[in-house]
């Protein structure tokens, strides 16, 4: 099966990517209960990688202001956000944004991606972001996918690397995780990169 695969939701946008383990598609009301409950089952192996979560960060008016959002920076080509489910049983397994889309000279895009504490390092992020990257690179066209991880963060350093991303360097105080700016390791992957063979 090719990664990537499109097909349109009944939504009206979106698309459906299908991996060997799981598929995604972009988030919905309806996942809101699952989604709260793997973010908080998962909130000690999560708070260290994200920004402070507010006491309304897991709110169903939150969920669902970011599922209007994710519709409207869809349409408007600034943002691809999806959710990751697992094909055998349908589970929630967390989720991807292919998001600060940058046309013109650029066509740049940049990851971010969680996923819930009982689902990490069974291989299903790694097929997960295969898809998003290889509709980044086919169905919308980007040059260059960019990503960034805390660099004691060996798990996100090393799936990144096994699918073909470039370290480029370090930016100093890059983002506010956990209540702090910290400094990220940036990471490149071109259209152009024999990516596709790593995975």
């Amino acid at each position: 099966m090719l990664w990537g695969r499109r097909a349109l939701l009944p939504s009206g946008y979106g698309a459906r990517l299908e991996g060997r383990l799981v598929y995604l598609r972009p988030p919905a009301r309806v996942d809101y209960a699952p989604w709260r409950a793997l973010r908080e089952a998962s909130r000690e192996f999560l708070v260290r990688w994200e920004p402070t979560w507010t006491a309304e960060a897991h709110s169903r008016g939150t969920f669902l202001r970011r599922v209007k959002y994710a519709g409207e920076e869809w349409r408007t080509d600034q943002s691809y956000s999806f959710l990751i489910f697992r094909r055998e049983d349908d589970a929630l397994l967390g989720g991807i944004t292919l998001g600060q889309i940058r046309r013109g000279v650029a066509q740049t895009g940049s990851l971010g991606y969680w996923i819930g504490a009982p689902h990490a390092r069974h291989g299903y992020m790694s097929d997960a972001l295969g898809c998003v990257v290889s509709y980044g690179f086919g169905e919308l066209g980007l040059h260059r996918i960019e990503a960034a991880c805390l660099p004691h963060n060996e798990a996100s350093r090393g799936l990144l690397l096994k699918l073909g991303f470039r370290e480029e360097g370090r930016a100093r105080e890059y983002l506010r995780i956990d209540g702090r700016w910290q400094d990220h390791l940036l990471f490149g992957l071109l259209a152009g990169d024999n990516w596709r063979r790593r995975v």
